[in-house]
């Protein structure tokens, strides 16, 4: 049994991967974090996930070592925002505990700040700015097309609900730096993050990323191939939620006997090249 500890764990993905890792027959959920002095602590994980009673009481995020060791999990999920998730990996790598990771928007200081404690805590971990399992495959198929379409305009756009404050979101960005990459391009150098006034002439290497907000929506990104005569477009549409907590209960089942002390990607989750 794959024991699990939620952060996040009164949110919207929060709840619904404490719903989801109920319904597996190889996992149980054991500890339940929310923010630092959360009202809700005490209140039942599983009920404030709308499936009944767990005896997984919220507590909050000052109690996060001490909750880690009560509990002892296999595996922590943090889906929340970047600088605490930052605490949080600190934390439970130290506490030997392997993670899973969802959360956008790290900068590089931070990111490097989490490769740093999963290496010298020896841990599994699975650092994903996307878990959805169509958009690894979406990653893939950017991977394989850029270089044959390298004479091609190339332009990134994603669109994404009005609640969400990072932009452009870690899947634009992850798409952006896949294509750069297999181009051999420098990303410093060609990304265009919108355009505005008098921009000049387009040139050949940059590659466009562009965001939209709006509604509900949960998650487009479309990458277009702009040649002269055609164009072709690679996208990927979440319609739900969903899609990116099934790719979190693989994740969960990957990280305990991943390779310590390596952050994984989603690619190794799924055996993709």
């Amino acid at each position: 049994m794959i024991r699990v500890a939620v952060t996040g764990a009164a949110g919207r993905m929060g709840s619904g991967i404490i719903k989801k890792v109920t319904e597996q027959d190889d996992m149980e959920v054991v500890a339940a974090i929310e923010i630092p002095n959360t009202p809700l602590a005490g209140q039942d994980a599983g009920v404030k996930a709308g499936v009944g009673d767990l005896g997984v009481k919220i507590v909050g995020a000052e109690k996060l070592e001490e909750t880690l060791k009560e509990t002892n999990p296999d595996v922590l999920v943090d889906f929340t925002i970047a600088h605490a998730a930052v605490e949080t990996i600190k934390t439970a790598t130290a506490c030997g505990v392997n993670i899973v990771v969802g959360t956008t928007g790290f900068s590089e200081e931070q990111m490097a700040s989490n490769i740093k404690n999963v290496e010298d805590n020896n841990v599994g971990a699975v650092i994903s700015s996307n878990m959805a399992i169509g958009v690894n495959v979406f990653f893939n198929t950017l991977k394989k097309l850029a270089p044959l379409l390298y004479d091609f305009d190339i332009e990134i756009i994603e669109a994404h609900h009005n609640q969400k404050k990072d932009a452009p979101s870690g899947t634009a960005v992850t798409a952006f730096e896949v294509i750069a990459d297999a181009l051999e391009r420098d990303p410093e150098e060609v990304g265009i993050y919108g355009r505005h006034g008098l921009v000049g002439k387009r040139t050949p290497e940059e590659i466009g990323i562009h965001a939209v907000r709006g509604g509900d929506i949960v998650g487009d990104h479309t990458v277009m191939f702009v040649g002269d005569g055609e164009r072709l477009e690679v996208k990927h549409q979440a319609h739900t939620r969903e899609v990116f907590i099934a790719g979190v209960i693989r994740a969960i089942r990957y990280a305990p006997t991943a390779e310590k002390g390596v952050v994984s990607s989603m690619n190794d989750v799924l055996g993709l090249e």
